[in-house]
């Protein structure tokens, strides 16, 4: 369990002023100048030892991707931008940050932009997130009235400017370059890559986009040192993290913990354990609704942290851990979020733009019972035909959910159809 020592967000739940006064007393803007001394390289070095992987999904290290920017800057500006488009069903960690701990985001925002040598950074918003963008704004005006932005950013000498960008609220802009696209002001669609961001993103300048937990926890691991973030979790998962615990729990929470720990141990001490018990525990989704679910005797002794999850057939994502307890229709579950992927998926791919709804009708289907045997199969080939064959993973992320219920619950799906063909000749015989 992680020491209170340990942790990064410290009002993570807002229970202190989340104004630059209360930023400054728990350490947040303390020398920044010092860290912005050590240099572009060493910062990236730094970043690099400490073994710190992105926390938007994808688990990307993160000092390797800010290195992926080019050395020199040219005719073309360097660009940083963070992703703030939170919109993974069974994620909200990002909206704490920015609502209870801006000035970590934004003090971030400058140790990044000033390793890859960028002079402004984008923060790209959920269009929903109206509070939240209200406390974002808040802080940055609090930063620039006392000169940790602009001109001599935090008495740095590096000039570094901050802009904050509402979305629209599409899924499709979590994905770097629809996110790019549709901060230029056109359409949210991916980008073909190659080229990649670094090398060509916002404006066609070279751009890194990062997520906001990625950015904010930089300055602490610059002041702590790489060594100290990397001594906690395990080997190729260091760190904290922070999970986003709902669902069937007593307790839905975000809570910052080491990288790693047990999933049992961190649903008993932080969510207050399964409703109804361990033993009433049907699965888990363990990285936000595009991960693979997990049956309960996976859950048992499974681990938080990128590998381990991997190797069990599902992913860390986001962190968002959605417990669903015996009462659950998993089904039904699984079918609704194959209604959202079908609603959020922009339509420029032919396998996702027709696959997404031909799964989510199939998966209506299989609720009722109204299906053959055999066609489970067939969904189950359909699924790999989406997957890895659109340009962004949002084929993925449809294809997942379903492939996960096959694999864990086609007894259940094979006894509800079983169910209806029962029903179906009752009927008849009458």
């Amino acid at each position: 369990m992680l020491k209170d020592a340990d942790r990064i967000f410290t009002n993570i739940y807002g229970w202190e002023d989340a104004g630059l006064k209360g930023a400054k007393k728990r350490g947040d803007w303390s020398n920044t100048a010092k860290l912005i001394q050590l240099g572009h390289d060493e910062i990236i070095e730094q970043m690099k030892a400490s073994g710190l992987r992105g926390r938007g999904g994808a688990g990307f290290p993160t000092g390797l991707k800010w290195s992926f920017m080019p050395k020199e800057v040219k005719e073309r500006p360097h660009y940083l931008v963070v992703n703030a488009d939170e919109s993974e069903p069974g994620t909200c960690k990002d909206r704490d940050i920015l609502r209870n701990e801006p000035h970590k985001l934004l003090e971030g925002c400058v140790v990044a932009g000033f390793a890859m040598k960028a002079h402004a950074a984008y923060i790209y918003i959920r269009g929903e997130f109206v509070n939240e963008a209200r406390a974002l704004q808040k802080a940055i005006d609090e930063a620039y009235a006392d000169g940790l932005l602009g001109k001599d950013a935090a008495k740095s000498g590096w000039a570094f400017d901050i802009y904050l960008h509402r979305g629209a609220g599409a899924y499709i802009c979590g994905e770097e370059t629809a996110l790019l696209e549709s901060l230029e002001g056109r359409k949210g669609q991916p980008r073909l890559k190659p080229p990649f961001p670094a090398g060509a993103g916002l404006y066609g300048c070279p751009t890194t986009v990062n997520n906001v937990e990625s950015i904010a926890v930089a300055p602490t691991i610059l002041r702590r040192g790489a060594s100290w973030f990397a001594g906690l979790g395990k080997e190729n998962n260091t760190g904290t993290k922070l999970f986003c615990i709902s669902g069937h729990v007593n307790n839905p929470c975000n809570v910052e913990e080491e990288m790693g720990i047990p999933l049992k141990e961190l649903l008993e001490k932080h969510a207050g354990g399964v409703r109804g018990g361990w033993d009433n525990l049907l699965a888990v989704i363990p990285g936000g609704s595009s991960t693979p679910l997990m049956p309960r005797n996976v859950c048992d002794d499974i681990t938080m942290d990128f590998d381990a999850l991997r190797d069990a057939g599902t992913g860390l994502g986001t962190a968002g851990i959605i417990v669903m307890d015996k009462s659950t229709d998993i089904i039904k579950a699984i079918s609704r979020l194959s209604y959202f992927y079908k609603h959020e998926s922009c339509g420029q791919c032919t396998p996702c733009r027709e696959g997404t709804g031909w799964m989510w009708r199939m998966m209506e289907r299989l609720v009722r019972g109204d299906a053959e045997e055999h066609e489970i199969d067939t969904l189950e080939q359909v699924t790999r035909q989406v997957e890895g064959h659109t340009i962004c993973a949002l084929g993925d992320a449809a294809a997942w959910p379903i492939q996960g219920l096959i694999k864990h619950f086609r007894p259940e799906i094979e006894r509800r159809i079983a169910a209806r063909h029962a029903n179906d000749a009752v009927y008849a015989a009458e």
